[in-house]
């Protein structure tokens, strides 16, 4: 099998995934199409606004696929093929599910956010729980999703710092936060969305023409990580958008309250998941090809030898995978001038530019709907949006000034242990309904044993050998099975 074919392979797994597993999720959910939805119900002309699915979708893609289909899979590509693997399967049976799951878990309650949905399912303690958990995570991703895009724009216009376009980033975030949702995200992300496709279809185009033989290595089960890292369970940290990440889950309540039927929930929320799996495919798979080409610095804007290489002055070029670890950014804008030339560079780096920004800002206006919703504030006036956007923001900055390598650790292991709660708090639902509960139990299982093992087995945790980080998370999913069984009967009959 030729690279090319296992890359249009991978893309055609995606689309069957949908085709016929998020039916039958659909199926073992039991949805009722004729529910009213929350635009219809809670009609505020701020957050619950009516709006044509074609944009409800654009706009939840945009909103899910952040930095992580791009870095992510650039860093998740240094462990090998195993990467396609993981973003197919991951995604098909774990990723677009979540996001569907907790979309559907959102409409039943109104549009409610995430922390309200799983303390409805989960109890008080919960609802404090994720209150907290995803506070704290989309104030990170708000800092990270400021701080690549600003990188990359100075790579792209260096005329500009980087701290300068972080402030007209923040800007905008905030104008994004505080109008209503028609107003700003509602209008210019059509126009976004044209960057973003340009982006990817381009390089996914370009694939055959690039001048290098795709996917040259397609040993799927052995790691060729430069640093050793194991593949169990680094890689499904790495890459979270794409495949899974509980992020995700956090956005879709804001859609939730804009789409008109509940006939149009799959599309939009498995749907838009499998297109970011999409993306994440195409850059895994630039990096899989690129792994060992050369970069000339010279092709990278703002980017001088010796920043990249660590002081090693005089270096003219380094390989792929080297550059991948030292600078995604610049490793985005080389293969983006080795596919496109300068000029399609230029607006494909613009459309990479897009997925950070048009996530850091509905993430920031999930913060204050979540405040909106702890402190029981009615959202209707502007001045009650400014009271909790603004310490949001101060926030923001404060937590700016910590090193990035660290938040963006954390920021991980965060996104996941979210995702476990989100399919834990669904796994509840269906069997208190007695539905096929384990269409979200299975991933549920398998997340909560690799966040587990990340805990005791990476540096960032306890740093103990792969074999007792395994042990660990087979021993806490068994405990999360045992517990689930014991706690969660059925208390309803089956839904219709």
């Amino acid at each position: 099998m030729t690279g090319l074919a296992a890359f249009l392979g991978c893309i055609l797994l995606l689309l069957l995934g949908y085709r016929f597993y998020a039916r039958f999720a659909e199926r073992a959910y039991g949805v009722d199409e004729a529910a009213p939805m929350p635009c219809d119900t809670h009609a505020d002309g701020v957050d619950c606004v009516r709006l044509p699915t074609w944009r409800v979708f654009l706009i939840q893609l945009l909103n899910i696929a952040g930095l992580g289909p791009v870095f992510g899979a650039l860093a998740g590509c240094l462990f090998g093929p195993a990467a396609l693997l993981w973003i197919v399967l991951g995604c098909i049976f774990a990723g677009a599910l979540h996001d569907f799951l907790a979309a559907l878990l959102s409409a039943e309650r109104g549009g409610e956010n995430l922390p309200e949905t799983v303390g409805h399912t989960l109890g008080s303690a919960a609802r404090a729980t994720m209150r907290a958990l995803c506070f704290v995570l989309l104030l990170l991703v708000g800092v990270v999703f400021t701080k690549g895009p600003a990188d990359m724009l100075h790579g792209l216009m260096g005329g500009i710092s980087s701290l300068w376009w972080a402030v007209i980033i923040l800007g905008y975030y905030f104008l994004a936060t505080v109008l209503p949702v028609d107003a700003i995200i509602g209008r210019i992300y059509p126009f976004f969305g044209a960057l973003f496709l340009f982006m990817a279809a381009g390089m996914a185009a370009m694939l055959p023409f690039c001048g290098h033989e795709v996917l040259p290595n397609l040993d799927f089960f052995t790691n060729v990580h430069p640093q050793g890292i194991d593949i169990w369970p680094m890689l499904f940290v790495t890459i979270a958008c794409g495949a899974i990440s509980g992020f995700h889950a956090t956005q879709s309540p804001m859609m939730v309250r804009c789409l008109g039927s509940m006939r149009h929930m799959r599309p939009v929320f498995y749907g838009a998941m499998v297109m970011e799996g999409v993306i994440a495919l195409v850059w895994a798979t630039v990096g899989l090809t690129l792994r060992d080409a050369l970069t000339d610095y010279a092709m990278l804007p703002g980017a001088t030898a010796p920043e990249l290489a660590g002081g090693a002055a005089g270096e003219a070029a380094m390989s792929f995978m080297e550059l991948s670890l030292k600078s995604p950014a610049a490793a985005v804008n080389a293969a983006c001038t080795s596919f496109l030339g300068p000029v399609g560079a230029a607006i494909a780096v613009l459309g990479v530019v897009v997925l950070p920004v048009t996530s850091g800002d509905t993430a920031m206006r999930t913060c204050r709907l979540i405040l909106a919703e702890a402190f029981h504030m009615e959202q209707k006036t502007r001045a009650r949006r400014l009271a909790l956007a603004l310490p949001i923001f101060a926030a923001v900055i404060v937590i700016a000034n910590v090193d990035f390598s660290v938040i963006w650790r954390y920021f991980g292991w965060a996104n996941q242990a979210l995702a476990c709660f989100t399919l834990w708090s669904v796994a509840v639902l269906l069997r208190r309904r007695a539905r096929l509960h384990w269409v979200a139990t299975l991933p549920a299982l398998f997340m909560s044993a690799m966040c587990a093992c990340f805990i005791v087995h990476s540096p960032e945790g306890l740093g103990l050998p792969q074999g007792i980080g395994s042990a660990a998370g087979a021993a806490f999913a068994a405990a999360c099975l045992a517990l689930f069984l014991c706690k969660a009967k059925p208390q309803a009959p089956t839904r219709n």
